[in-house]
């Protein structure tokens, strides 16, 4: 048989676009809107998914226009979209050309969305009046976020490019999947528990569907950041991304690296106020210095004065003393804020040490459960397997032939034999006893008694072997 010749992939997606797109032309297909984005040629891409499955779509602009009006489109509504199955060659993937849409109502995760949202706004949780001022500006924020995602990294080069001084503190967490809620709380209540904490969290992360960012949308996590003591600002996904985290804020901004320029920009606006205020009074006093001198000049070409020259003098000495001290109260006031800048940072490292202690403590202290958790585990399967084993021996046949007794089976068919019954005279007949076998001869004849039995061999014989002596039975 001659050996097939393979295709390329291009043959191989070729064939599977034209099978793909030659028999589904024209289906009806129903699920919830995820991954929405609405692009700038008016073109939308979207996903509708189920509990099972989902499949990309997009809707080209002239069908969307359509139905712009009454049917706008977002993350979460459940639709009824019928269209073509099409392949795109190059990524090799399949997607929905969608042509006509009809809305079904709110996706599941939409309504739970927003039956907590309005539960929690019914308890007063997003009230205004709740909201804790952001600080004018600060030196020591902390984050929580994960440590290896694109987010922390896109905040740390924000925060060193406007202000290499700010101490940032990471309270490491998931943001996404089973178990990210707890640890965005636990990390919200490790900063508020510090001796030191920050004067400012930052709860973030990258963009995503609604699932993606869905551990945002727990109560704990909402009633976490409610409770902080410490202001909190949201930074979840993209702007037009809202969780129930961005509500429950202080502040909610589109984007985490927004946060980042925002905490950064008070104290660069700060610093950048105070030089332009230095520049000022500098080119303030040295107009009004120019000013004088040109006055004293005058009045001593006109000779009004008897000793100009001592007058200027004295002048000139005032204005220069009067120069003098105020270049030192601005040289003062800036050294002051510098001098509290760089005090405070030694302050702020022993608290991120002594959260990373507790951290690292913690962790240490989780393992040695899951140690010990293990090693009972192992304790406990050993008990089980050794009472397996002693119930299995019990019942082991060896065990019973070693106290004694014997097994009788007919070597010729290989069953055993359980009553005298099945015997008859010359029936030759296999006793296995603990440490060997050997065959006999039946005979019910009293007289064959008086025969010599042979003795056995020490060593253990099969009843296959051609060596095997032979015994006669009386009965």
């Amino acid at each position: 048989m001659a050996e097939q010749k393979p295709e390329t992939v291009l043959e191989l997606t070729k064939r599977i676009k034209y099978l793909l797109e030659s028999t589904i032309t024209n289906v009806w297909v129903e699920g919830e809107v995820s991954n929405l984005t609405l692009h700038a040629s008016g073109h939308a891409y979207f996903s509708l998914k189920d509990a099972g499955a989902q499949i990309s779509c997009t809707l080209f602009g002239y069908s969307r226009s359509i139905y712009a009006k009454t049917i706008p489109l977002k993350n979460g509504l459940k639709l009824r979209a019928r269209g073509s199955v099409s392949v795109y060659e190059p990524r090799g993937s399949y997607q929905l050309n969608v042509r006509s849409i009809e809305q079904t109502g709110e996706g599941d995760l939409m309504l739970k969305f927003l039956e907590l949202k309005n539960r929690l706004q019914a308890e007063g949780i997003f009230d205004q009046e709740h909201k804790r001022p952001i600080p004018d500006f600060t030196t020591y924020v902390g984050i929580v976020t994960s440590p290896t995602g694109a987010v922390i990294r896109d905040m740390l080069n924000v925060t060193r490019r406007r202000f290499p001084n700010m101490h940032i503190l990471l309270a490491p967490a998931r943001v996404q999947g089973e178990g990210a809620a707890e640890e965005i709380v636990e990390g919200i209540e490790l900063l508020n528990s510090l001796p030191n904490p920050p004067s400012v969290i930052i709860v973030g992360r990258g963009g995503g569907s609604m699932e993606d960012l869905w551990c945002f949308n727990e109560e704990i996590v909402a009633r976490a950041v409610y409770n902080s003591r410490i202001p909190v600002i949201s930074a979840v996904g993209h702007e037009t991304d809202f969780t129930i985290c961005d509500f429950a804020a202080d502040l909610r901004v589109p984007t985490p690296s927004a946060a980042a320029e925002m905490v950064c920009g008070q104290m660069e606006d700060l610093l950048n106020t105070l030089s332009a205020a230095n520049q000022r009074i500098t080119n303030a006093m040295g107009i009004r210095l120019q000013l004088l001198r040109t006055r004293l000049k005058a009045a001593a070409d006109s000779k009004l004065f008897t000793q100009p020259g001592l007058l200027i003098n004295q002048h000139q000495q005032h204005v220069d003393m009067l120069s003098q001290q105020m270049h030192n109260a601005m040289y003062n006031r800036i050294s002051g804020i510098k001098l509290r800048l760089n005090s405070s940072i030694p302050t702020m490292l022993h608290g991120a040490v002594q959260a990373l202690n507790n951290f690292k403590q913690k962790l240490e202290r989780t393992n040695q459960a899951q140690v010990r958790a293990f090693e009972n585990q192992i304790t406990k399967n050993q008990h089980k397997l050794d009472n397996l084993s002693i119930r299995l021996e019990s019942i082991n046949p060896k065990a019973v032939l070693a106290r004694g007794y014997g097994i009788v089976t007919n070597p010729a068919t290989g069953k055993t034999i359980r009553s005298i019954e099945n015997l008859t005279d010359g029936t030759i007949v296999k006793t296995e006893l603990a440490d060997g076998s050997f065959q006999s001869v039946v005979s019910s004849d009293p007289s064959n008694s008086h025969l010599s039995r042979p003795r056995l061999p020490k060593r253990s014989m099969q009843a296959d072997t051609p060596q095997a002596e032979q015994m006669t039975l009386d009965f």
